[in-house]
């Protein structure tokens, strides 16, 4: 997934046709996943309540509140760089969804 090297440590829990599973951890402040950009649909289920800073190039960057355990789906589609921006540990789980979409 990721084309340039984060400081977040990734764990893959579950991969087979149908669907990857990744633990997404990230020590402190700052770490991040990486420039990358997702090549199938995808459900993260945040494991903190904080945030979340996405940089999206370009000069911008959004901040997403996250729930511990609320997911949220996002589409196949645009480069960001996920970045932690709390004074904490945190971490999500990131299911992507390899089937296409029912035709």
């Amino acid at each position: 997934m990721c084309s340039d090297a984060g400081t977040a440590v990734p764990k893959v829990m579950i991969e087979n046709e149908r669907v990857k599973v990744t633990e997404w951890r990230f020590a402190k402040r700052g770490d991040n996943t990486g420039w990358h950009r997702h090549a199938y649909d995808y459900v993260v289920v945040p494991l903190f309540d904080g945030v979340l800073e996405i940089d999206l190039g370009g000069g911008e960057r959004v901040t997403a509140e996250m729930k511990n355990g609320v997911p949220y789906y996002r589409e196949l589609g645009g480069e960001h760089d996920v970045i932690n921006g709390n004074d904490f540990e945190c971490a999500f789980v990131e299911i992507e969804l390899l089937e296409p979409k029912p035709g």
